[in-house]
């Protein structure tokens, strides 16, 4: 039985830009040395790259759980996945699998959002706890923590088109979850709640939104308060009618692992949610580039399993879309990489050093000088465990937990129509 895995010949990204080591060890889960020359002991299992690029364990900062999610995430070199509201029973279940099997993807979640009654996304969900008062904030956010939460999810809601959260009970949940050590991540649907909860002291705001131009004013407030943006354009343009995911299927580097179900799942994307008022594809994507150029921290993000997306091959096309926004290689993959394990405190892997743990992809060609050669994936490692990249087939009870569950996205979708239609009436 090999001592240790160590790979040769590569290139090596370390998950904030490119290093002169060519050979990287690992043994017991976690890296032992990198070097310039080959790293190999007697015993150890040499893999030769073959010049292609090691790069850390990549990170979904933004899924929901359903069967699956943390399989098909591991598949397509995600070893990470944040989860962004669950419900309990469904976090201990992923959490208990990601601890017992080396062949999923690790996972952290948010358990319950905080949100107002009626509030999104209360139609996807089983009744739920909802907020009326900042004075209910204490009890919600020690009540998330005794369930198991990692962090905090907040929805923000002006200018959306469901009942929201006042500020005062924002600015509360900020603070109690603050006092308890979370991460608070805020969903914002418009322009309007980006500025409402960079006031509240987020750290994290989840979408970017395109009801509206993001002015420099506000990106610069966003950069100078610290806090970071998974914009989850790969979601967005879905939901915005834009059909140019449909292509990742196509990919033969993606494809052979996805498995007919799945393919037809990416390929269909969301004509259901564009109707009347919706606003354009571009404007998300202009948003981000301000939010770019303003320097903030920005998370890659795909908010599976929503229409036209996958976990795991659908990050790939969220690292594209960032590129296409202005972003560097580097700066994309730094998004999938060292910056969500910084913003989330996961001090243990996102980056390739000695001591932290062997979650590695290997790639075969330079995806800093094509971002799109990070789907020609030859080897993965999570926890130093190879992965076997098999098409992931989905139990008959867990199809039917997935049709369920598109079943509830339809029925959003028709419901989104419905008041779009109705606010361009009123308008």
């Amino acid at each position: 039985m090999a001592v240790g895995t160590t790979i040769v010949n590569a290139r090596v990204f370390d998950g904030t830009g490119p290093r002169e080591w060519t050979s990287v060890r690992f043994a017991g889960g976690v890296i032992t040395e990198c070097s310039g020359v080959s790293a190999a002991r007697e015993g150890d299992e040499v893999v030769d790259a073959g010049g292609g690029t090691v790069l850390p364990g990549l990170i979904d900062t933004h899924v929901h759980l359903v069967p699956g999610a943390l399989a098909r995430s591991l598949t397509f070199g995600v070893t990470t996945v944040l989860d962004m509201f669950s419900e309990p029973g469904r976090v201990a279940r992923a959490k208990e699998e990601a601890a017992s099997r080396p062949d999923v993807a690790d996972v952290r979640s948010s358990g319950i959002g905080a949100t107002a009654p009626g509030g999104h996304p209360s139609m996807m969900y089983a009744p739920f706890p909802a907020l009326t008062a900042p004075g209910q904030a204490e009890r919600f956010v020690a009540d998330r923590v005794a369930e198991g939460s990692d962090h905090l999810k907040i929805f923000s809601g002006p200018g959306g088109l469901w009942p929201s959260l006042d500020s005062g009970t924002i600015q509360a949940l900020v603070t109690a979850a603050h006092a308890r050590g979370l991460v608070v991540v805020a969903h914002v649907s418009s322009v309007a709640g980006v500025a409402q909860v960079v006031s509240a002291g987020v750290d994290v705001v989840a979408h970017v939104p395109a009801d509206a131009e993001l002015d420099r004013a506000l990106a610069e407030r966003v950069a100078e308060a610290g806090i970071a943006v998974g914009p989850t354009l790969v979601t967005a343009e879905n939901t915005l009618g834009e059909p140019e995911g449909a292509t990742v299927p196509a990919d033969p580097r993606l494809a052979g692992a996805l498995g007919d179900a799945w393919a037809r799942r990416l390929a269909s994307a969301a004509p259901g949610w564009r109707g009347r008022g919706t606003p354009p594809y571009s404007r998300a994507e202009d948003n981000v580039r301000r939010l770019a150029g303003a320097g903030v921290t920005l998370l890659a993000g795909t908010d599976a399993p929503n229409p036209g997306t996958v976990f795991g091959a659908s990050l790939h096309r969220e690292l594209e879309l960032l590129v296409r926004c202005g972003l560097t290689p580097a700066r994309a993959l730094a998004a999938a990489t060292a910056e969500p394990a910084r913003v989330f405190g996961l001090a243990d892997r996102g980056r390739v050093a000695p001591g932290l743990r062997a979650d590695l992809v290997l790639v075969s060609g330079d995806p800093l000088a094509d971002i799109t050669e990070t789907r020609a994936i030859e080897r993965i490692w999570r926890a130093g465990t190879p992965c076997d990249r098999r098409a992931f087939v989905p139990t008959a009870a867990e199809a039917a937990e997935l049709d369920a569950f598109d079943a509830r996205v339809a029925e959003a979708a028709a419901a989104v129509r419905e008041r779009r239609a109705g606010r361009g009436k009123a308008t």
